[in-house]
């Protein structure tokens, strides 16, 4: 059985990018298409794998301007020839799903978010384009959203990254999804004793990650926060950063390990899809504060594990961080921990390998039933 897998553009690793590498540890002989690549920046493992992309690679400038190409995007992806493949799996945020397929072969769409950029955040996306992007977006997002309707017909099975996400598919395409939760590399984190005095915010400095609530109500409070990532709103958190909240900018993975392991608590005042970093925060046995919304009522599941608090506001927060801290004695790392495990990676392709086994026998393709169970862990 010949596979492919097909995402939207492979520029960096990140949660998407490490979607692709578990599905290429589920399928090792998979072929992958995307629109861009930038071989240099993946990891060895899709380094090593056979890509192909569209014709948008061969314009100038594709790999740094990628989203004004927009508009071309559903050209280039019916433009990639899938017909010798008998099964696809598509890893969607972007417009992956819209390839054209043979008619015997199984679609499988694993589905990070409809693209958000012409849905539910379109108008965020367009107030922070200049003129000229606002107007393009005005034109172009009419039609890219019939196509995208209408592209949710070629797949014969959603798998959602979560149950915010599979209700998002449902409104915008009207169709049920499967829940699989994307993989977290558990494995990297571990647990410590040793304690340090402050909480930790993390991930792109971009607005609607919310770090600048974090940085507002830990000026208010007094207390120590450490701010680490980069993006836009880094100038604007500086100014807004009393004199116990410390902005270390980008930091490598060793450091931000480091701090999730030794912080009293994460903040995650962010909306996510499903949002990985508060998992990361768990499998280094330490307890989430996170805005309740999105991904987070899935994964800081319990008070077992966090908090969550109802609004974004200072207020909302300073009140969790309270709660938390009257309570703070009470969580158990080991206990935070196995919680973490529940998101790992090989969950992930075992239930994966469920959903695409059950689909293909009901197709009747009996090929992948034959195969070795993936390895959990």
């Amino acid at each position: 059985m010949k596979v492919a897998i097909v995402h939207y553009w492979l520029l960096t690793m990140r949660g998407g990018e490490k979607v692709v590498e578990e599905l290429c540890k589920l399928f090792p002989e998979a072929d992958i298409f995307t629109l861009v690549c930038d071989r240099e920046r993946l990891s060895p493992l899709l380094q090593s794998k056979r890509i192909h992309t569209s014709f948008l690679q061969r314009l100038p400038g594709a790999r740094r301007h990628h989203t004004k190409l927009l508009p071309l995007m559903p050209f280039a992806l019916e433009n990639l020839d899938l017909q010798p493949y008998d099964l696809v799996i598509s890893s969607e945020s972007g417009p992956a799903k819209g390839v054209i397929t043979r008619p015997d072969a199984v679609h499988v769409c694993y589905c990070h978010s409809p693209m958000r950029y012409i849905w539910d955040h379109y108008h965020v996306y367009r107030r922070d384009l200049g003129r000229l992007g606002r107007a393009m977006m005005t034109f172009a997002a009419p039609p890219l959203r019939v196509w995208d309707v209408s592209t949710a017909a070629r797949v014969d099975a959603f798998v959602a990254n979560s149950e915010h996400v599979a209700r998002r598919i449902r409104r915008f395409y009207k169709v049920d999804a499967d829940v699989v939760h994307p993989p977290v590399a558990v494995d990297q984190f571990e647990t410590t004793a040793e304690r340090g005095d402050f909480y930790l915010c993390a991930g792109q400095l971009v607005p609607y990650k919310r770090a600048d609530l974090a940085v507002r109500a830990f000026t208010r409070m007094g207390k120590r926060l450490v701010v680490i990532g980069e993006g836009a709103q880094a100038s604007v958190l500086r100014k807004a950063a009393g004199p116990t909240v410390e902005l270390l900018g980008y930091q490598p993975f060793d450091v931000l390990r480091d701090h999730l392991a030794r912080c009293r608590a994460l903040i995650f005042p962010g909306e996510e899809d499903f949002g990985i970093l508060p998992v990361e925060a768990m499998a280094s046995g330490r307890p989430v504060i996170a805005f309740d919304a999105g991904g987070a009522r899935e994964t800081v599941s319990s008070e077992t594990v966090g908090l969550r608090f109802p609004e974004q506001t200072e207020e909302s927060l300073i009140e969790a961080v309270a709660r938390f801290e009257a309570m703070e004695a009470s969580f158990d790392p080991a206990a935070i921990r196995r919680h973490a495990e529940t998101f790992s990676a090989g969950i992930f392709r075992q239930r994966m390998h469920q959903l695409i086994n059950s689909l293909l026998i009901e197709r009747g393709n009996q090929e992948l039933s034959q195969a070795p169970q993936p390895v959990i862990g």
